[in-house]
């Protein structure tokens, strides 16, 4: 089991695998992200399944990377006698999850060796394996897995192995295949031309991308990352491919992120929007859509890949986590917290679209209605906060800010695209929130906002005042947070999200700088003219990638090293929007919906 930022990703917009730099494969969900069905070494080292496919007796590879614009994922060893590549994919699924990795002799001769642990169930269920023509069969319940390969296989202590040689010029292939039990086995895969196919679909998929400037490698190795990451079926975006890589290593705060956050809405529209993928945009819209219908007082903060609401949290026993992180969880318990802001975050979203996305409005602007009217009533009530708290419930200031952004986004509609609506009432409302916030959120003394009505805490959220339209960049109150954010939430340069000793959050112990914050706080710099400041920050945070352009949730600053789920969408969306806030020299959106006297953003793109 390597660090956390020793991992590599490889998808098929249906599911995600993680592979490390010692040529294994520990983590895959099959069919889909949230699938029982899954490798899960990277939970426990000892029982949960992995798949290695490396020189025999080799530690870490050499150098890797991924093919340019793709998901295809080159893994070479220089060791004594020769070298070899490994090249990992998973096509576009055509029916069935697929993981094809293929063997290439570079130079001399290499001794290879294959261990394929199968687990199922998190690494609690131990598979049926059995020889079969070309390969192995392993079935278990309603799940069957298939090998494909030239290589001689054999069993050893419930693990299927195999040696082989590797000369130049040689290719040698294997293809998992994932299919359900009780239906025949699915045709074969050839891998060349899979290979070929896949290396089609991401060569087209990149050159669509309209992201330009000094950083565009970085960004278009992000927008890949968060393509990899959609759901196709739906246009849902998980969180991350992963649960349970934790915060703080060895400590309890382990959470399942494969599921479909709406605060990341606003977020994921204005990147694929910037970059030009208005089609992945608008199919996040039409999930988004989706999953909102309903009762507005029922809307939740998260729902699976399909739009389901239940998400119950489960805790896995029998894994010892990683790095003997505890609990493991499945599902997430946030799904039933009340937070407010929310409801700004699917409203601001949805503005964003307004100009820039074709469809019919008309059902959009009921379920905003709809979502408003409820807003109205309840914008006053202490929720649990974006950063979903499992402490008593507060009046987050960054909660009452995203109220106002509804209110302004909403009057908006009416005022700039003649959609009907009680305007005079949402601007009102907007006029009162504006004055809440400014009354019970900010600090005069310190000169910042807090994180709380009545508290002395900071939240890195507060740096998105500016951002959201709240306050112009260069307010005198908005450069006291900057300054009070920089001074007291702080390590080593980069920005917690709060420090948990000053806030309630129910659970022990401490977590890492979390990168999305550290965007913001470029962001807030950028706006407020610091302009070389915030570049030297941005640059720094580029260098916190892995090998491979990936982001994880949190960076540990003191060990120097990566924490949390992985890859991180929240990550790589606030990297996209400061590399493109600092090519265009503004905050990049692309709709009009915050008036004059606020605006801090325009129209624009990546182009």
């Amino acid at each position: 089991m390597g660090r956390i930022e020793d991992y590599a990703l490889i998808g098929d917009l249906h599911t995600a695998a993680l592979v490390g730099r010692d040529g294994s494969v520990d983590w895959l969900c099959l069919p889909d992200f949230d699938s029982p069905a899954c490798f899960a070494a990277l939970l426990d080292t000892s029982e949960a399944g992995r798949w290695v496919l490396a020189p025999a007796g080799a530690a870490r590879c050499t150098r890797r990377r991924y093919r340019p614009g793709t998901l295809v994922l080159e893994t070479e060893w220089d060791v004594p006698g020769g070298s070899v590549r490994v090249v990992d994919f998973m096509p576009p699924r055509d029916g069935h999850c697929d993981v094809v990795r293929i063997v290439e002799g570079l130079t001399g001769s290499v001794e290879v060796r294959t261990e394929l642990v199968l687990r199922f169930d998190y690494g609690h269920v131990v598979p049926w394996v059995r020889q079969v023509p070309g390969g192995i069969q392993a079935i278990a319940g309603p799940d069957a897995v298939y090998l494909t390969t030239p290589v001689p296989l054999r069993g050893e202590h419930f693990r299927t192995v195999g040696e082989f040689t590797v000369r130049a010029g040689d290719t040698v292939p294997f293809v998992l295949t994932r299919a359900p039990s009780h239906r025949p086995r699915p045709d074969r895969v050839e891998a060349l031309a899979a290979r070929r196919a896949t290396q089609a679909f991401w060569d087209r998929w990149s050159a669509r991308s309209r992201a330009a400037g000094p950083y565009r490698e970085a960004v278009q190795r992000s927008l890949i990352t968060l393509k990899a990451l959609t759901f196709a079926p739906t246009g849902g975006i998980v969180a991350a491919a992963t649960t349970s890589l934790p915060e703080q290593p060895g400590g309890p705060r382990n959470w399942d992120y494969r599921y479909c956050w709406l605060r990341d809405a606003t977020l994921t529209l204005q990147a694929m929007l910037a970059a030009g993928y208005t089609e992945e945009a608008a199919a996040w819209r039409e999930w988004l859509l989706r999953a909102v219908a309903g009762d507005p007082a029922e809307l939740q903060i998260m729902y699976g890949v399909d739009g389901r609401r239940r998400l119950p949290e489960l805790t896995l026993p029998w894994l010892g986590g990683y790095e003997r992180s505890t609990p493991v969880r499945v599902g997430n318990a946030a799904a039933d917290q009340l937070q407010l802001d929310v409801w700004g975050e699917v409203l601001d979203g949805l503005a964003l679209t307004r100009t820039t996305l074709l469809g019919p409005q008309e059902e959009a602007w009921d379920i905003q209605t709809a979502l408003m009217d409820h807003l109205e009533g309840a914008w006053r009530t202490p929720d649990n906060g974006l950063w979903e708290v499992r402490g008593p419930r507060q009046h987050f200031t960054h909660s009452k800010v995203m109220a106002w952004v509804a209110a302004d986004r909403m009057a908006a509609g009416v005022r700039v695209s003649g959609l009907p609506g009680p305007v005079e009432r949402w601007e009102a409302l907007r006029e009162t929130i504006h004055a809440d916030v400014l009354r019970h959120g900010f600090d005069a003394e310190r000169n910042t906002f807090v994180q709380a009505y009545g508290s002395r805490a900071l939240d890195a959220a507060l740096l998105l005042i500016p951002r959201v339209g709240f306050l112009p960049p260069d307010d005198p109150r908005v450069l006291g947070t900057i300054e009070a954010v920089r001074r007291e939430l702080s390590v080593d340069g980069l920005v917690l999200r709060y420090r948990p000793e000053h806030t309630e959050d129910g659970l022990p112990g401490g977590e890492g700088v979390f990168l999305a914050c550290s965007f913001w706080l470029v962001d807030a710099l950028a706006g407020a003219g610091r302009r070389a400041e915030a570049v030297e920050l941005f640059e720094r945070l580029l260098g916190l990638r892995n090998d491979v352009g990936l982001l994880s949730e949190q960076w540990d600053p003191r060990a120097g090293r990566a924490l949390g789920n992985t890859p991180q969408a929240f990550s790589h969306f606030s990297l996209v929007g400061s590399a493109l806030q600092l090519h265009h020299g503004r905050a990049e959106r692309s709709d009009t919906a915050i008036p004059a006297r606020h605006a801090t953003v325009s129209p624009g793109s990546a182009g």
